[in-house]
């Protein structure tokens, strides 16, 4: 069953009626059988609905809203952009498995058979070296096991996650706390673009809705819906990914947390997790073995390795040498016995490649 425009528009329009929310339309429409019923139907008959009470019934007894609905669904035109409702086939199976699912999705990008393979991984938007470092591992890991990954675009370990599912050829899919067309932050409105040519864009927010810090709740609990599990890097005590973490629970979702130092601010809200019996996370392989149930087997088999052979002699020796854990520069020379500047020269040409990774201090990991 999908929804046909009309209808759309009519959907629209009924959720911007006060008092409204998910649940008490997909109420509406069950009873109804129809949007366009709905807004037919006199005020008694709609009070007999399940948590519709008198006042919302007089709301859409009276209430227009059909200019936001086509103005809505223009905008989403324009921007080739579309709507995805909870009774259309392309509708996530999954999300509906939710308490509250969404009516609707505001959609840019397609999502794809192996979605329902997803894990979502979130964190701070502040990650230390360590907390960087584990999601770009992790992130990678999980892609080239044919995972898409779920996370939420915000600073920090979402944009680490995103970023690292394109490079090693994973989809992604980014759920939004604002409208499709208001990228938050503003910085990674290159990196939405990709993401919704390689994976999708969602909200459930109206098109021009800004970033309200009341919107992540909600958004929080459409990334658990999407997801088999969650993995949970770098978090404060007060940290969003925590109430994440919550909504991951309450909707039957496995919670990973990775372990952090005992003295870092950002890993008391994971180590704090790990306490309350989220599973641990050392490597993907605690990840793999928690969701083996739920993974089919072709997901599991890595994709190609890296090809690292057209390196020349020097390149390949040094490469050799690195591993996951970063080393300073001062120290892969000693170990080498070269000068600072010719080893320094051969990273920059590995980086360049993609095989090296530089983080702040001048330390250097194997990708």
């Amino acid at each position: 069953m999908n929804l046909p425009n009309l209808e759309q528009e009519e959907l629209l329009r009924l959720s911007a009626v006060p008092g409204i929310g998910p649940n008490k339309i997909r109420a509406l429409v069950g009873h109804f059988r129809s949007v366009r019923k709905v807004f037919k139907a006199p005020v008694r008959e709609l009070s007999k609905v399940a948590g519709i009470d008198q006042k919302i019934a007089d709301n859409i007894g009276t209430f227009d809203g059909k200019k936001f609905a086509k103005e809505q669904l223009t905008q989403l035109d324009k921007t080739g952009s579309r709507l995805i409702t909870f009774w259309d086939d392309d509708y996530p199976k999954r999300l509906k498995e939710i308490y509250d699912p969404p009516a609707f999705l505001f959609v840019k990008g397609d999502f794809a058979a192996q979605d329902k393979y997803s894990i979502a991984i979130v964190g701070t938007r502040v990650p230390s070296n360590y907390g960087k470092r584990i999601a770009e591992k992790l992130t990678a890991e999980l892609s080239r096991k044919g995972l898409t990954i779920v996370s939420g675009l915000a600073y920090g370990v979402d944009t680490i996650a995103h970023h690292h599912a394109l490079q090693n050829g994973s989809r992604t899919i980014a759920v939004l706390g604002s409208g499709l067309d208001v990228i938050y932050p503003n910085e990674n409105r290159a990196l939405a673009k990709n993401i919704a040519s390689n994976g999708v864009l969602v909200s459930e927010f109206p098109l021009g809705t800004g970033p309200d810090r009341t919107n992540f709740p909600r958004r929080n609990r459409i990334i658990c819906g999407l997801s088999l599990g969650i993995v949970v890097i770098e978090a404060g005590l007060k940290s969003g990914a925590l109430i994440t973490a919550s909504m991951a629970l309450d909707q039957n979702r496995e919670v990973f947390a990775v372990p952090g130092n005992i003295d870092s601010p950002k890993s008391l809200g994971t180590n704090e997790l790990i306490k309350q019996g989220a599973k641990v996370v050392t490597s993907v392989e605690d990840i793999l073995d928690e969701l083996q149930l739920q993974l089919a087997p072709v997901f599991m088999k890595d994709a190609p390795t890296r090809e690292v052979t057209s390196l020349t002699e020097a390149e390949r020796a040094l490469f050799e040498i690195l591993t996951n854990e970063p080393r300073h520069i001062d120290e892969i020379a000693s170990s080498t016995g070269q000068s600072t500047s010719l080893v320094l020269s051969t990273l920059l040409s590995l980086e360049l490649k993609d095989l090296v990774k530089q983080h702040a201090g001048k330390l250097f990991v194997k990708l």
